[in-house]
This record gives structure tokens, C-alpha cells and sequence, in this order.
């Protein structure tokens, strides 16, 4: 099973947006945006004093230390969702194989793996270089599990499930994972994961 990092598993309590930040300061002097910015610093393994060098981004020093400030201030405001622990949990207990599966900047790995240490494995766009809903991500990260998207039916079946419908509905449909969407908001079919968790273990 793949779960998505944040919005699914983790939440953000005090949004600094770091990278955002950082594309501005390349604004400022004179770097124009470019529609694989985001992907780009997703896929890059590398801190973000690195990013903004492989982006081509310059930054005065002083300003560099208060973007790397609102990222460490926003590293530690990252929580469980607390349906999250107890849905892992459970799903751990029945022998449920989980990894996460996640389109994200490098120093966000250390945030997942902190307060989700008994994954199974961790497929992160900045360590394959892939980012969802590209084909080799959900392929990248299953060969971290063991796992052949050649046979998935049955009680091989791959399910993943996050809060995009582009990243872990369709994407992993493509490749012939069930993709489910986790709508955390109030009167949705699947708005916590304890709700998803018990739909697979009832069908499994």
C-alpha cells in the first residue's frame, strides 16, 4: 500500500513556504519563473541553499539564513494526522506492507521518517528523481516494497491513497495501482484514513 506524505499523512501547522520565498528572491534579481520550477525542486536531492544554486537563483547571504530559518521554523511545525498513527498502526498489525509515496523537497524526508519511522520504505521524488503522477514513481517505489506492478490482482493488489486526485487517483490507475481519494473535508466518502483502512482490511 502507498500513502501520500503531506495532506494525507502529515500536516503543516505553520506554513513559512521556504521554496516559495526562495523562487521570489530569483524574481527579484532578474531570474525568470519556469514551469518546471516546482518539479525541479521536488526531484533535486539537495538542500535548499543547493536548490537555489542548481535553479540558478541568487540570494545575499543574509537573506538565504532567513529563508533557511522559515524552512527549519516550518520543519518543526510538521504533526501526524492523528487518524494517520492509528490507521498505520492498525494496518501494520495485519501485516499490511506500507510505504510512502511523495512528491517533495529534500529536507521535508526527514520530517516523514521522524514520525512515521516503522514504513516500510520511502519512495520521495528528490531521491528518484521522478515525480508523480510519472509512471516510474509508483514503479520506483513498489521495487522498494517488493513489490511487481506486472501482477497486482488479487490479493496482490496495490492500493494507494492520497488527497490528489491527479497524484494518487489517476496517476497510479495508469500503472495499475487502485487509486483512492482522501477528501479530508466534512460529509466526503473517505475523509480520514482509520475510514480507509478499515474498507481494505474488510476487503482483503
Amino acid at each position: 500500500m502507498l500513502l501520500d506524505a503531506f495532506g494525507t499523512i502529515l500536516q503543516i501547522k505553520a506554513g513559512k513556504h521556504p521554496y516559495r520565498q526562495l523562487l521570489k528572491e530569483g524574481l527579484r534579481h532578474g531570474r525568470r519563473p519556469s514551469p518546471d520550477d516546482a518539479k525541479k525542486l521536488v526531484t533535486f536531492n539537495g538542500g535548499l541553499a543547493q536548490a537555489a544554486e542548481h535553479l540558478g537563483i541568487s540570494v545575499h547571504p543574509l537573506r538565504l539564513a532567513e529563508i533557511e530559518e522559515m524552512l527549519e521554523q516550518e520543519l518543526s511545525s510538521i504533526v501526524a494526522f492523528p487518524d494517520a498513527l492509528e490507521a498505520v498502526a492498525l494496518l501494520q498489525e495485519r501485516k499490511v506492507l506500507l510505504a510512502v509515496c511523495s512528491n517533495l523537497a529534500y529536507p521535508y524526508g526527514r520530517a516523514v521518517k521522524r514520525l512515521f519511522p516503522t514504513m516500510d520504505a520511502f519512495g520521495f521524488s528528490y531521491e528518484t528523481g521522478l515525480a508523480k503522477p510519472n509512471p516510474g514513481m509508483y514503479r520506483a517505489t513498489c521495487e522498494m516494497i517488493d513489490v511487481e506492478l506486472d501482477n497486482v490482482f488479487g490479493e496482490h493488489r496495490v492500493i494507494m491513497v492520497g488527497d490528489s486526485l491527479r497524484c494518487d487517483c489517476h496517476g497510479p490507475r495508469e500503472v495499475g495501482i487502485t487509486g483512492i481519494h482522501l477528501d479530508r473535508s466534512e460529509g466526503s466518502r473517505i475523509n480520514d484514513l482509520m475510514v480507509f483502512a478499515h474498507h481494505v482490511l474488510r476487503e482483503s
